[in-house]
């Protein structure tokens, strides 16, 4: 996800938004009333796909992560904003069973974030780098989602008849592949600016102005600051003061306007009434420094991260516990990267330390020795960190998704028949549930080769394949499966019957969706 990518998806997108129609003011109210596009806009169901032809081609671009623990930590801001959206009557009960309500994660430095139809949703790790807290984090997303929630794609859509859909999805999936020639991605961009008139703008600010009222209270209602919509405005306005170096393509996206400051700082309490300004969390510190490392893996940045970790905190003697314990994880993260066992383990010591009072803080700090003592082809020193648990981890009714990727993982590395099967049952219980997480699916594949288990290895990758929206991939690992049971059957006819039966009928469901797929394009 590169940002010619997004900018010329922003510019896709703006064509439509910035319809010289005048915008009709929608209520949370509109949300209750049926979704099917008789007022004009596009039903639910054809949004979706649309949304799925996209982020389909989005979870094939090398810059796409599904880092766990950065997912979790999202997810974890997310959540509380689709709770607080239905319970407000933003989110219909047919938007939320039809739309996807996902985060994809792009490696990327640029503070960027971004909704596409169907319920997607793009942030990047630059972006989570940036926020000063997670009631900042909750502004963006809490806008983004009333992009979403208060139908603004598909009314814009729709208005512009009815082949512009497909017409944008495929102006989307070129930019994809225009993003790795920088020629035809600027000939693009000064394309779309030049089809954009001055008096289209204001249609386009409507609903920027829609976005921030609704979303402000929907962050409020989940429990977050309402400060940190103004927070994150401070932050863009200074940077929108600067020459624009490309860094912040989120403010040509969604250029900020006195008007909308100045509204959000007018919801605000009352001056004299208010405490300060919610300071950092350690679990926000810790995650802004993971993204910092992990949106420039580059060996220089790696090194820069580990000599910030070890002047600090007598570089910063005034810093807080949260700032330090966030450069004490990059620093971490970059010594795993750059195998250096002595530094790994020295910070590691001083962040454990750190946080010690801190349970979620605790938390991260087992997952990331784990995950550095995995990447050191050490199991069993991972082992040894990740049951040091909490009391309150203990209590917990799921292992939460980081971990159980770490003891996937764990079992596949140690070799050892007893944790196959104890990670078989704790993957096969998590995918029944999150049928879409397409990493759970893929190591419950390689467990079961690891078990010479190869017809459900093949039925988990074609699983993988499909939680990714790559129909095609997944069918072809189905007739691989078949393929190897047709070969099994002239030895023991009897053999594979249940696996047989299950083979064939996900096979037939996937052909049926390609064929439907075909006839929409």
């Amino acid at each position: 996800m590169k940002y010619g990518v997004l900018a010329i998806f922003f510019i896709a997108v703006n064509l439509l938004l910035e319809s010289p129609v005048q915008a009709q003011t929608v209520g949370a109210s509109s949300a209750l009333l049926p979704t099917l596009g008789d007022g004009g806009e596009m039903s639910s169901s054809a949004e979706r796909r649309l949304g799925d032809r996209i982020a389909r081609e989005i979870y094939r671009d090398p810059d796409y992560l599904d880092d766990p623990v950065l997912a979790d930590y999202v997810r974890g801001v997310w959540q509380p904003l689709l709770v607080a959206a239905r319970a407000r009557g933003d989110l219909s009960v047919e938007l939320q069973d039809r739309f996807a309500w996902e985060i994809m994660l792009g490696r990327d430095r640029t503070v960027n974030a971004f909704a596409l139809p169907g319920g997607y949703f793009g942030v990047h790790l630059g972006l989570l780098a940036v926020v000063g807290s997670a009631d900042e984090l909750a502004s963006v997303l809490g806008h983004e989602l009333s992009h979403v929630t208060q139908r603004h794609i598909s009314r814009l859509i729709a208005r512009q008849g009815q082949q512009t859909p497909w017409l944008v999805g495929a102006l989307i999936l070129g930019a994809l592949a225009a993003s790795k020639s920088t020629d035809a991605a600027n000939a693009l961009i000064v394309g779309g600016q030049a089809a954009s008139a001055q008096g289209q703008l204001n249609f386009s600010r409507d609903m920027e102005r829609e976005a921030d009222r609704v979303g402000y209270g929907i962050m409020t209602e989940a429990g977050f600051d309402g400060r940190g919509f103004v927070g994150m405005f401070d932050k863009l306005q200074q940077v929108s003061r600067l020459n624009d170096n490309g860094a912040y393509p989120y403010l040509r996206s969604h250029p900020l306007t006195t008007e909308r400051i100045a509204d959000m700082q007018s919801r605000q309490p009352i001056a004299g009434s208010v405490t300060p300004a919610s300071t950092p969390s350690l679990e926000h510190a810790m995650m802004a420094g993971r993204a910092r490392a992990l949106s420039n893996p580059g060996v220089d940045a790696m090194r820069g991260l580990l000599r910030e970790a070890e002047s600090w905190p007598a570089s910063a003697p005034q810093s807080t516990a949260a700032r330090q314990a966030g450069v004490l994880y990059a620093g971490v993260l970059a010594a795993g990267r750059l195998r250096d066992g002595k530094a790994v383990s020295s910070h590691l010591h001083r962040l454990r330390a750190l946080v010690s009072s801190d349970p979620v803080g605790t938390r991260l700090v087992r997952w990331l020795g784990a995950e550095l003592s995995l990447a050191a082809g050490d199991w069993r020193l991972a082992q040894t960190q990740l049951d040091m648990r909490s009391a309150e981890d203990r209590e917990e009714a799921q292992m939460r998704r980081p971990e159980l990727l770490l003891r996937a993982q764990l079992a596949l590395q140690s070799g050892q028949a007893a944790q196959w099967l104890a990670c078989i049952e704790r993957l096969q219980l998590w995918v029944a549930e999150h049928p879409r997480d397409a990493q759970a699916w893929q190591l419950l594949a390689d467990v079961y080769a690891a078990q010479r288990l190869p017809l459900r290895s093949l039925r988990a990758e074609a699983e993988a394949r499909v939680a990714q929206l790559d129909l095609a991939a997944g069918l072809d690992r189905l007739k691989a499966a078949q393929d190897l049971l047709r070969q099994r059957a002239i030895q023991n006819p009897n053999a594979d019957h249940i696996d047989a039966s299950i083979i064939d009928t996900r096979r037939r469901q996937l052909e049926l969706a390609l064929r439907e797929q075909s006839l929409e394009r």
